[in-house]
């Protein structure tokens, strides 16, 4: 193309050329599901957490991992409101979860769904009862429109044979499943796993750990896993965080946390007796 014909060719007009550069510019990038800043939690004299800072992102997977009673649970259970920190604040979705009322944290929490160490199935009831059971308790929705729906969770977890079962005719592993699916049943934004793998052989655990990464990709769903299990969490993690004496001491991608320069998270990644975790030292609880 000539000099002259590049001047001939028309130029968008200035308010075209603004329109233009609003269209090509990028989404605006969500913030965190969770957010936690500073977070003291004590019981009496007995502290559990200190100064814990954490942020997680839409869609990542992030394992929390530490020593056995060292206060990972306890972190579950200040994102949900069950727990309220001494000092600190803790925000689901930019909201303050300790400023919430009681009816507000209630919707809160139907948006997220737990997975409980050991599966807590109510043992009184089939597993459709327990999957439908909070459908129940929190919608409107009718008992046909609550079957669709359970039977739909229970086939992603491959369980839809199990609608009838007690609780006490599953497996280990079966009940893991269920567990799942129940956490599954309103659409979570953020689903918490309290040690999805205890208990578990390893081939069952490796199971149940595929099966999360697959559900929470197909849902689109938050994840933060907590575990001391090396195994499990580092097939399951986008980004890992070592909680270490009541604070997060290291974050980062998994691949990085097995070369990790911490003498701390070198000796746990690694299952070494020896090292700067003192293994004699009643853990916090």
């Amino acid at each position: 193309m000539t000099e002259a014909s590049q001047l001939a060719t028309p130029q968008p007009a200035p308010a075209a050329q603004a329109a233009q550069a609003t269209q090509a510019a990028p989404a605006a990038t969500p913030g965190p599901i969770v957010e936690m800043t500073h977070v003291q939690l004590s019981f009496g004299s007995k502290c559990i957490l200190k100064d814990l800072s954490l942020t997680v992102a839409p869609r990542e997977r992030l394992v929390i991992m530490g020593q056995s009673g060292g206060g990972k649970s306890t972190t579950l259970r200040l994102i949900l409101g069950i727990l309220h920190p001494s000092s600190g604040s803790v925000k689901f979705n930019g909201e303050e979860v300790t400023h919430m009322s009681r009816p507000r944290l209630n919707r809160m929490r139907q948006r997220i769904g737990m997975v409980y160490q050991y599966s807590a199935l109510i043992s009184s009831l089939s597993v459709r009862d327990n999957l439908a059971l909070p459908l129940e308790e929190l919608t409107d929705k009718s008992q046909k429109e609550i079957d669709v729906i359970v039977n739909e969770k229970l086939n992603m977890v491959g369980m839809e044979d199990t609608r009838d079962y007690m609780p006490s005719e599953l497996s280990g592993g079966m009940r893991k499943r269920i567990g799942l699916a129940r956490a599954l049943v309103l659409n979570p934004e953020l689903i918490l796993f309290d040690e999805p793998s205890a208990g578990l052989d390893p081939v069952v655990s490796s199971v149940i750990d595929e099966l999360i990464i697959a559900l929470t990709d197909k849902t689109n769903a938050t994840s933060i896993i907590v575990t001391h299990e090396m195994d499990s969490a580092f097939r399951i993690a986008t980004r890992m965080a070592m909680l270490y004496k009541g604070k997060i001491i290291e974050e980062d991608r998994p691949e990085r946390f097995r070369d990790s320069s911490d003498p701390v998270v070198s000796q746990f990644v690694e299952g070494r007796t020896e090292g700067p975790i003192d293994t004699q030292t009643t853990p916090l609880t």
